[in-house]
């Protein structure tokens, strides 16, 4: 158990959290929630939200069990906040009545609650002296058991009879901190030593990673600043090696990255590669992100604000050699890093995402030079927005082969006992991977 840090105090926490979950049920993006809070609390904060939004499925079970009628969205969102921290006593951040006596006081100071604090004690009390029947109560709801919606749930069960328990297990769990390694500037090996030595531990993932046994601020890690290392997930360092396999390396090489922002994978093709990259982002703001990734790294890529669904807005007629289109997506597959994605998914934004996918496969298809490559990616692991997908590509484009390919990865992570077949070892986000080559005619 944690002991209470009265620098912030943990009711000041706790009324942060319940800010954020209800910006979130708001339609509000976790992330931007999270930018809202004060500097000097927000990593406080943000612990605790992503443990809130992990366990909120069984937080709202129990929540309608304690009020007949559903309270206001601010007052639900402090008690939902609460049951999610406290409902299991053996993994709980504190102490049961520290938490609550902390909501609580959460509640008197704060304006708009302050007259529903004798609610929420009394909501929350009741749930300490019944905690075992209500728990095993909640435990009869999917939505409690998994803390995903319904649709979600369902979904995965349809898509994936064997494994989707081990997918929504996955997502549950905090994932690790992956880096890339620049090996313009270092290597793994290499790196790996420079850690030790500053007394971060870390192992080898892939060819190009490594991750951290606990995570670290960014600027503690070793040449950080000089370029010598970027954060991403394992999954998705497979994207620029894949894409590159079998072209022939040279200084003319033209690439787009079509949905290129935040600019790790445009970054990751200039490290290994002496290619011409386009990349792409519809997002000018975006796009700023994608050069200060460049610039920290000592690299250069023509940066473009622009919809790649629109190429007669931006493209000069020249045809690429090789396209990568991560497209945008219901992020599925990354949950556990943005466990926010889950609650602000509803399930028609898969086939909204679905059409979107496949007009800018069809729009991007014709700009590929003959005997050119395209790398189709998306960070879910709905087949809506993978195999399915290019398996309806393929049946009308006859120029299109598919070449051997990940497929579908499952989040999964190295210590299960009950890996997701094909996934190896690698603690990873769930993407999905189709490398289609174009042929004459």
């Amino acid at each position: 158990m944690l002991t209470v840090d009265s620098k912030p105090p943990l009711w000041r926490q706790l009324q942060e959290v319940a800010g954020v979950l209800a910006s979130i049920r708001a339609g509000t993006s976790g992330t931007s929630a999270l930018n809202a809070v004060a500097l000097e609390i927000r990593p406080g904060v943000q612990s605790l939200s992503y443990r809130v939004l992990r366990e909120l499925g069984r937080a709202e079970a129990l929540s309608r069990q304690l009020a007949t009628r559903k309270p206001a969205p601010a007052v639900d969102a402090l008690l939902c906040t609460a049951l999610a921290l406290v409902w299991n006593e053996a993994e709980a951040p504190y102490d049961s009545f520290t938490l609550v006596n902390q909501a609580v006081e959460a509640a008197k100071r704060n304006l708009v609650l302050r007259a529903q604090a004798g609610f929420i004690n009394g909501c929350l009390r009741r749930f300490l002296r019944e905690r075992e029947a209500m728990v095993a109560h909640s435990g009869q709801q999917a939505v409690a058991i998994w803390n995903h919606p319904v649709w979600w749930i369902e979904r995965l069960r349809r898509e994936y009879p064997q494994h989707w328990k081990s997918i929504l297990q996955a997502n549950n769990t905090q994932a690790p901190m992956t880096l890339r390694i620049n090996v313009r500037k270092t290597d793994v090996a290499s790196y790996l030593e420079s850690l030790r030595a500053a007394g971060i531990a870390a192992v080898a993932c892939g060819p190009y990673g490594v991750t951290l046994v606990n995570p670290v601020p960014v600027h503690q890690l070793p040449e950080f600043d000089q370029g010598w290392v970027s954060v991403q997930d394992a999954a998705a360092q497979i994207a620029a090696p894949l894409l590159l396999t079998g072209l022939i390396p040279s200084p003319g090489l033209r690439i787009l990255d079509a949905c290129a922002a935040p600019g790790g994978k445009t970054a990751h093709l200039l490290e290994l590669s002496s290619a011409q990259v386009i990349a792409l982002d519809i997002d000018p703001l975006r796009c700023a992100r994608i050069e200060q990734t460049l610039l920290r790294l000592s690299l250069q890529a023509k940066v473009l604000a622009a919809d790649a669904g629109q190429p007669d807005q931006w493209w000069d007629g020249v045809l690429f050699d090789a396209i990568l289109l991560d497209a945008p997506c219901t992020a599925s597959g990354i949950v556990r890093r943005h466990p926010d994605v889950r609650w602000l998914r509803r399930e028609s934004d898969v086939a909204q995402l679905a059409t979107q996918q496949r007009r800018l496969l069809e729009t991007l298809w014709p700009l590929l030079k003959p005997g050119g490559r395209m790398l189709f990616c998306t960070c879910s692991v709905f087949k809506e927005e993978g195999q399915a997908q290019i398996q309806t590509f393929l049946a009308r484009n006859t120029q299109a082969t598919l070449l051997p390919s990940p497929g579908h990865l499952m989040p999964t992570f190295a210590t299960r006992s009950d890996p997701v077949p094909d996934n190896g070892a690698i603690d990873h986000d769930g993407f999905y991977y189709a490398l289609l080559e174009k042929h004459a005619p």
